[in-house]
């Protein structure tokens, strides 16, 4: 085989291993959620509820759920990332609001992406946001640190047998829009002008 024709053979091979990098992290989110939702049973999202439907739930006075706040970031993402508190008692039907800390320790700017999840995954549904910073991206400049808060509200349908839920988040790098934010400060990935 002549050195040409193997220099494009190696080259067409380093294109495929490169596109299917992409399609394989490209679509780790969406598999992360698919398996979340059918092999696990737990609802990561519906999008906020309405303020008018949170206030037009009763407030169960007889009793408390405990809600438990984890946070997490992924590898690749150069943030800490921690919930201000460990836990909240609410009542059934009431408004609250948690905030995390995030803080972005690399030297330059990052967008992340947040996704919930609720356990145990039969209280998922009767768990819901009327604000949350995972709704959005979120942009941390180099060195910045950010209170997000989260507006919850535990439905009073929530089976009374369940006391205590966890809210978690994973915080992952959305490289995309970091790289578009790069591109429009003039700055690589990397932080270099």
């Amino acid at each position: 085989m002549s050195a040409p024709n193997a220099n494009l053979r190696m080259l067409r091979t380093i294109a495929l291993v490169a596109v299917g990098s992409f399609v394989f992290a490209f679509s780790l989110v969406p598999l992360y959620r698919l398996a979340c939702e059918k092999v696990f049973g737990i609802s990561l999202e519906r999008g906020p509820v309405g303020e008018a439907r949170a206030a037009s739930m009763q407030v169960d006075e007889s009793r408390w759920v405990t809600v438990e706040f984890d946070a997490t970031v992924n590898s690749r993402l150069p943030w800490t990332f921690a919930p201000d508190r460990v836990s909240m008692k609410v009542r059934p039907g009431e408004i609250y609001e948690a905030t995390y800390l995030a803080r972005n320790t690399a030297d330059y700017a990052i967008v992340g992406n947040a996704i919930p999840s609720v356990a145990p995954s039969s209280a998922s549904a009767y768990f819901s946001k009327t604000e949350c910073f995972c709704f959005t991206e979120q942009l941390l400049l180099p060195g910045e640190e950010r209170h997000m808060p989260v507006r919850f509200i535990v439905d009073p349908q929530l089976d009374p047998s369940i006391r205590t839920l966890t809210l978690s988040y994973v915080f992952y790098n959305n490289e995309s829009a970091t790289a578009r934010v790069a591109t429009e400060t003039g700055h690589s990935a990397a932080g270099a002008p």
